[in-house]
């Protein structure tokens, strides 16, 4: 096999090989001293991949050494002809979706949305459709974004939404997010202001970074807090023993945060909580609360998917079972939200009662446990 014009030269071999897409044309030259796995030596020339996924392409055949299908740990020679592509998966984008949405408020300038339990807010791997964003491009009636959009050319005129912060800032990041300042985790419902215009995005994002918006959630959680009202302080990150969770952590391991809370209904082994955010990280309500002995009813991944207080008969395990299938996601809506609008500096305030599983939850829990009034 001749090298083509724009494949690799051998007297560049320290620069970065030329590539058409995602494939690699190339003769090892002679000052390969050759033996080097070629799975490894592929690596230099996508500095942007794992070698993991570069063994998983040529496990599916999309290696050629000499013409032959060879294995990830062939020991590379000079004078080795090698044509190698990458499969990627296309750049995550956003495109307007007919998706039905609660939207609370509407103005030139921004939305409020009621998000429903189950709903991701923005797209991301993993989650490429279905999310909030598409849904909002549909509402606003506006253009497709992707992650390998240009910056400089994002018009939040022609998206319908904020373009601040919605492209990627990083190759490893490829998030897309028009018009999002704030996130709900997917499994929680409840009250999202989202900025349709770049002016109403920074201003917004200011009151979050200031902590002057109010937002306040309510939750059932498990056992009652010893105090009927008070305040959760600590840091939050990354838990050390379990990667998809958060978990409060020492001060210099993650980010302070701080967590108001009122009880304001009890039961026999379950509470109705009121959380106020003072600052806003990840799960921030669902690991303090669990940090205190309370997770969430319903919280698979903090542990609220079983039954936590209480006896634990085999009749009271089939009650909660039916509950937990009923109520697959924390028991957390977002029940309001007050900022101050960007434009008209008017007091805005907006309410959204729990969703129907939430009520149908909680109803079945006062049925079990009944309610029980604190002394």
């Amino acid at each position: 096999m001749a090298p083509t014009p724009d494949a690799f030269d051998p007297a560049d071999y320290d620069a970065d090989v030329a590539r058409r897409e995602n494939v690699v044309e190339l003769v090892v030259p002679d000052t390969e001293a050759g033996g080097r796995r070629i799975d490894k030596y592929l690596t230099r020339f996508y500095p942007e991949a794992s070698r993991t996924k570069i063994q998983r392409a040529i496990k599916k055949g999309h290696l050629k050494v000499n013409g032959e299908d060879v294995k990830k740990s062939y020991p590379v020679a000079p004078g080795d002809e090698i044509v190698f592509r990458l499969i990627r998966k296309p750049p995550m984008q956003a495109e307007p979706e007919d998706i039905p949405l609660d939207v609370v408020h509407e103005d030139e300038d921004l939305l409020v949305v009621n998000k429903p339990a189950g709903m991701v807010v923005h797209p991301a791997p993993g989650h490429r459709s279905g999310t909030l964003v598409h849904a909002l491009l549909h509402h606003v009636e506006g253009q497709a974004v992707a992650a390998d959009d240009d910056p400089a050319a994002a018009d939040d005129e022609a998206v319908g939404l904020s373009m601040v912060n919605a492209l990627p800032d990083a190759p490893d990041h490829p998030v897309v997010r028009p018009g999002i300042v704030h996130r709900l985790d997917k499994g929680t419902s409840g009250l999202l202001v989202v900025a349709k215009r770049d002016r109403a995005h920074q201003s917004l994002a200011e009151q979050f970074k200031a902590h002057t918006v109010d937002r306040r959630y309510r939750a059932i959680v498990w056992g009652r807090f010893a105090s009927p009202r008070g305040t959760i302080e600590g840091a939050i990150g990354r838990d050390p023993h379990h990667r998809q969770r958060m978990a409060v952590v020492a001060e210099d391991q993650g980010k302070w945060a701080v967590t108001h809370y009122e009880t304001v209904e009890t039961h026999a082994h379950t509470s109705v909580v009121e959380f106020e955010l003072e600052t806003g990280r990840t799960h921030q309500i669902r690991v303090h609360a669990r940090s205190q002995g309370h997770p969430l009813v319903g919280d698979p991944k903090y542990g609220g998917q079983r039954v936590r207080y209480g006896t634990q008969s085999d009749s009271r395990r089939a009650v909660f079972d039916q509950l937990f299938q009923a109520l697959p996601h924390p028991a957390l809506h977002a029940y309001r939200l007050g900022f101050t609008h960007p434009t008209t500096g008017e007091t805005m305030r907006f309410d959204a009662d729990p969703p129907a599983a939430w009520q149908e939850g909680l109803r079945r829990l006062r049925a079990e446990e009944g309610r029980v009034e604190r002394g």
